[in-house]
């Protein structure tokens, strides 16, 4: 089985090629057009769309490949206890379904994006909710802009516990603060779910990689493997 899932973010669109359930290809592109010259050039036998910003009519007026259309309707292999379904965001439940390739629960996606979203699944595979704070970036500039001195400053793999000066000092409180956020979080929800299994993904998940351990896992494209596992779902299920 050959899947291709598209992924459309706000600012970039990414793509999966799956083959067999393992990630063969992974790409970035611009514009539509772009997918649409990527997709006649692969072999899939079926395709998956995710969009934050496109809906499904306009995409089918673009493309001429026939794709299903992740949207709250769709068919998922958990069961969503969310008492706002509707303002869940999609890609909250195909990083915690991503997951389950490698575990089968309790886990707990940690997607690290322009915010951290935090979202736990059961045992039985009860999708519960989560939290939701600001990012490593979200930070920094909050700092940036609601003060008159402090600089906007960035981040690498090294930054140190003890700031010694004022950009490493924000550094530090910055990056130090949501790994102790992390590490909370882990802790509070461990204390009802036995043996959890954490994920961490998204563009700064490599940061965190210094958390890995026996139950801590750094899977940067966590959310291709969960909309591709929501595909093959649906094409199993039909």
């Amino acid at each position: 089985m050959r899947n291709l899932i598209i992924d459309i973010g706000n600012c970039r669109i990414k793509t999966g090629l799956f083959w067999s359930n393992k990630l063969q290809e992974e790409r970035w592109f611009g514009l539509l057009s772009e997918v649409t010259q990527y997709a006649e050039s692969v072999e899939m036998d079926q395709t998956l769309v995710s969009s934050v910003r496109e809906d499904q009519d306009t995409l089918r007026n673009e493309w001429s490949f026939d794709f299903l259309y992740f949207d709250h309707t769709l068919p998922i292999p958990i069961f969503n206890r969310y008492s706002t379904p509707q303002t869940l965001g999609l890609d909250r439940l195909a990083a915690v379904i991503g997951a389950l390739d490698w575990a089968q629960g309790p886990l707990l996606s940690i997607d690290m994006g322009t915010c951290i979203t935090y979202d736990l699944l059961d045992e039985s595979r009860n999708y519960l909710g989560g939290a939701i704070s600001p990012g490593l970036q979200m930070r920094a500039r909050a700092m940036h802009e609601f003060t008159a001195k402090l600089p906007m400053v960035s981040f690498d793999q090294s930054v140190k516990a003890v700031g010694d000066s004022t950009e490493t000092c924000l550094q530090s409180g910055i990056f130090h603060g949501v790994k102790g956020e992390i590490l909370g979080f882990v802790d509070q929800y461990a204390q009802n779910h036995t043996d959890l299994k954490v994920f961490i993904c998204g563009g700064d998940a490599n940061y965190f990689e210094s958390l890995t351990k026996d139950h801590i896992f750094v899977i940067p494209n966590l959310v291709l493997h969960g909309l591709n596992r929501i595909l093959t779902y649906n094409v199993e299920k039909n």
